[in-house]
């Protein structure tokens, strides 16, 4: 069986609208597929419930929060995209990047990069703003060669534009996730750079307030790391879930993982898998 439990699209920072991403994985052979748009359902939203027999559609997110100083992502699986409380933290959390984005925006204009917010909201076409817009918007205008300059002059750690998201606790976005009937997953967990001894402590606070998954294969993972991640699933008891972290055609990771990849740990895509997908 091939999964997919962590995608993007155009709803978020993704190259692929909803309906190519769904033909893309069909493409690819995909069985269930998750778009997990970052702090958006606007992705989900757009497209029909049904994928056709060959495929399940299941609606996820990717939220934003931060736990001991770090900027942790976890994905809601299963959620309920109509759900009032969460679409009122989405929207809050929305308010909070625009606010943000303004932030931003005033910086660079007194630098001399006028225009910056109107540009970036074209940019965004109508899904929040985030730094890389404005990037684009230095690159565009001729202020800079590439986004990565944009980024070590303007926008990175430390330069003008570095303006830091109030990001929500990690307890409190698993407990958006569970309100909306989901299922709390930690995603790419070896991408925050903490010590085995960190890890541990956040995963320890992750299941008490309530999370129930990691991720144990984001994208082309290596050997040791699938080992040490199958491992931390079975010692905290969480279920195992998978996804290519796919962002678009030339991005480093295909649609479509081997639900295989996870044994011996429990997929935690046992939950939603219906007749026809199995």
């Amino acid at each position: 069986m091939i999964v997919d439990l962590h995608t993007h699209t155009t709803a978020s920072d993704g190259g692929l609208s909803p309906q190519e991403l769904v033909q893309r994985a069909r493409e690819r052979g995909v069985q269930l597929l998750a778009i997990t748009d970052h702090d958006t359902v606007a992705g989900f939203a757009a497209l029909q419930a049904d994928a056709g027999d060959e495929m399940q559609l299941l609606a996820g997110i990717e939220l934003s929060c931060t736990w001991s100083g770090v900027n942790v992502h976890v994905l809601g699986l299963g959620v309920d995209i109509n759900q009032p409380a969460l679409v009122g933290e989405l929207e809050a959390q929305r308010s909070a990047r625009d606010a943000r984005a303004l932030i931003i925006a005033e910086r660079l204009d007194k630098l001399g990069f006028v225009g910056s917010y109107a540009a970036a909201s074209e940019l965004a076409a109508g899904r929040a703003i985030g730094r890389p817009d404005f990037a684009r918007f230095l690159v565009s205008a001729g202020h800079v060669d590439s986004m990565a300059t944009a980024f070590d002059k303007y926008l990175g750690a430390g330069k003008a534009g570095d303006i830091k998201a109030m990001w929500p606790a990690l307890s409190e976005v698993v407990s958006w996730i569970r309100a909306a009937g989901g299922v709390a997953v930690i995603a790419h967990p070896l991408h925050y750079k903490m010590t085995n001894a960190k890890l541990r402590r956040m995963l320890t606070e992750f299941k008490e307030a309530g999370g129930e998954g990691l991720e144990v294969c984001n994208g082309r993972p290596s050997p040791q790391d699938l080992g040490y991640l199958r491992q931390l699933c079975q010692q905290f008891e969480l279920e195992a879930s998978a996804g290519s972290d796919f962002h678009n055609p030339s991005s480093w990771s295909e649609l479509g993982c081997d639900a295989k990849i996870v044994a011996p740990c429990k997929p935690v895509w046992e939950r939603w898998l219906t007749p026809v997908a199995q």
